[in-house]
């Protein structure tokens, strides 16, 4: 089990965000975003999105290709993925700059659709309303403490299917929760974790 990292910077931190050559991308994710608050209907979309493309994959590959589905997805704006037809569903399939998985693609358009019929804001309290309450909740000192699954991913993935939605079961509903503040599994002794928690006071 692992616990933080003090890398060849002098900066501790989780040891998946550790410095090295190979590794700058997900230190600059977890040093920079990874875990702070994220509010927003759209900015939810697009970390829901990309945490189910991300499905048996690395999320390096995922991060990696970032800016190439924020093109193909107009920005993750919900009211423009909503209006995608079956055309550009057949142009996402060949579009070499994002994960061409027809299952996911289809999920994503057919999410952006549920969340259009949403009220502004909606799917932001929705989402807010699963995170656990943060007083009492012990920071985690190894990665073996971290679960992959919790009765709040549980729950909000259960409601986001009730509603409609698709791809997001309990595993991925718990990545979107770390990755967007909901909670804060930044390690003990992380240099980000005091930020994140500031953040969410």
């Amino acid at each position: 089990m692992s616990t933080v990292v003090t890398a060849p910077d002098g900066v501790p931190r989780c040891p998946w965000g550790m410095e090295s050559e190979q590794m700058a991308d997900y230190r600059f994710y977890h040093d920079t975003e990874w875990g702070r608050p994220v509010h927003g209907d759209d900015a939810l979309f697009e970390r829901m999105s990309l945490e189910a493309f991300q499905s048996g994959l690395s999320w390096i590959t995922i991060l990696r290709r970032r800016e190439g589905f924020r093109a193909a997805f107009a920005g993750f704006r919900i009211a423009e993925v909503a209006r995608f037809t079956d055309e550009d569903a057949e142009r996402l399939l060949v579009d070499t700059a994002i994960i061409r998985n027809r299952a996911k693609i289809s999920a994503t358009l057919s999410n952006a659709r549920v969340a259009a019929e949403l009220s502004p804001g909606e799917l932001d309290a929705l989402i807010w309303s699963y995170a656990p309450t943060r007083t009492g909740r012990p920071a985690p000192r190894t990665t073996g403490d971290l679960q992959p699954v919790t009765p709040e991913s549980t729950a909000l993935a259960k409601d986001l299917k009730k509603r409609g939605f698709r791809f997001v079961g309990p595993t991925t509903a718990y990545a979107m929760m770390q990755a967007c503040g909901l909670v804060n599994d930044h390690l003990a002794g992380c240099h980000v974790r005091a930020e994140v928690e500031a953040a969410a006071a």
